[in-house]
């Protein structure tokens, strides 16, 4: 069956619906479908509504607990600790950034420890939420699946993908939001690749020997080989940072305790938030980014044109938001099936 396009509405209903019948309130449901179709609209749709079957895959293990909030454990002033509880990562991490937020409004900074959250999504819409605000952040998550990424110099799955993520708020324009994982591509990119019956780009992944390759079942299927970090020992050295900082000093599980058969997608995350209006530089700080920025883009192209972090993601959501979202014919059998499934 050919799926078609579907307006960020219209998929936004079908996702809310499908979370709804797994145990989510309205509220939960609606909030969890617009973080995901947000992604989509972004060109990430390795973070869109196609991690929906594997979020009623972890309700059904018991891994992921709907209508489950952030409990706060500790308030230290500057510095607020968080349980996720195994709730949704899209629910969570907002209640923990607005807290973030509006203490860093008083006190100048904050840092947001957040363990045990569910699949917290695009990172960049936590930044996001901390550049709407007019506050700077920084963002180190690890990823407590499967491991999937090997080491640099490694062959062996040893650390997840890890996200790094900064945003910069820009008075009357869209914020800067710098967000990748530390792997030469996100897993969901993999799961993409594999569903349109594409192969992946040459030098992302290796086999189980070790070997390059580009066919996403090396990744997917046993015996599984690996993806490898971006530019080899810098983005393996900050995919080991973010493990470090985002799960071990924040109290959640790093890869090293993955059990087979696990299918939760467990996030801590480690947020650094700062008010540029109470840093010495805050007065110069908006002007020299729109006289920085300008002066940056004049570099004479390559190739292409001089973009900067986010403005790739701004223009894929305009195209989509005018032209629809495509789903593919895989992914919308797994959303059907994962419906149909809840329905039994």
């Amino acid at each position: 069956m050919n799926m078609p396009t579907l307006s960020a509405q219209e998929l936004t209903g079908v996702a809310a619906e499908i979370v709804r019948m797994g145990g989510s309130s309205p509220e939960e449901a609606d909030m969890v479908a617009a973080n995901l179709v947000e992604a989509n609209l972004q060109g990430h749709d390795s973070h869109g509504v196609g991690m929906i079957p594997r979020y009623i895959q972890a309700l059904r293990q018991g891994g992921l607990k709907a209508n489950t909030p952030a409990k706060l454990l500790a308030d230290h002033g500057a510095i607020l600790v968080f349980d996720g509880q195994g709730g949704y990562g899209q629910v969570v991490a907002r209640q923990v950034m607005r807290a973030g937020v509006e203490r860093a409004k008083t006190t100048g900074v904050c840092i947001t420890s957040l363990k045990s959250a569910h699949h917290l999504g695009r990172i960049g819409a936590w930044a996001e939420q901390c550049a709407e605000a007019g506050l700077v952040s920084i963002h180190f998550a690890n990823v407590y699946s499967r491991a999937i990424v090997a080491p640099f110099n490694g062959a062996d799955r040893r650390l997840g993908t890890n996200p790094f993520c900064v945003g910069v708020p820009r008075a009357g324009h869209a914020p800067l939001i710098l967000d990748f994982a530390t792997s030469s591509i996100a897993s969901g990119k993999v799961r993409v690749a594999s569903n349109l019956g594409e192969s992946l780009e040459p030098g992302v992944a290796i086999d189980v020997e070790g070997k390059p390759t580009v066919d996403p079942s090396d990744i997917l299927k046993e015996p599984m080989g690996a993806l490898l970090p971006f530019g080899k020992h810098k983005g393996g050295g900050l995919a080991l940072i973010c493990s470090l900082l985002g799960a071990a000093l924040t109290g959640s599980p790093t890869e090293r305790l993955t059990k087979p058969g696990d299918l939760r997608i467990v996030n801590g995350m480690l947020s650094i938030i700062v008010n540029p209006a109470m840093l010495g530089g805050a007065e110069s700080f908006e002007d020299e980014i729109e006289a920085f920025l300008p002066w940056v883009r004049e570099s004479r192209p390559i190739a292409g044109e001089v973009l900067f972090p986010g403005e790739p993601e701004q223009r894929r959501k305009a195209i989509r938001v005018k032209d629809g979202i495509d789903v593919d014919d895989e992914t919308w059998r797994q959303l059907m099936e994962a419906k149909a499934s809840l329905e039994r």
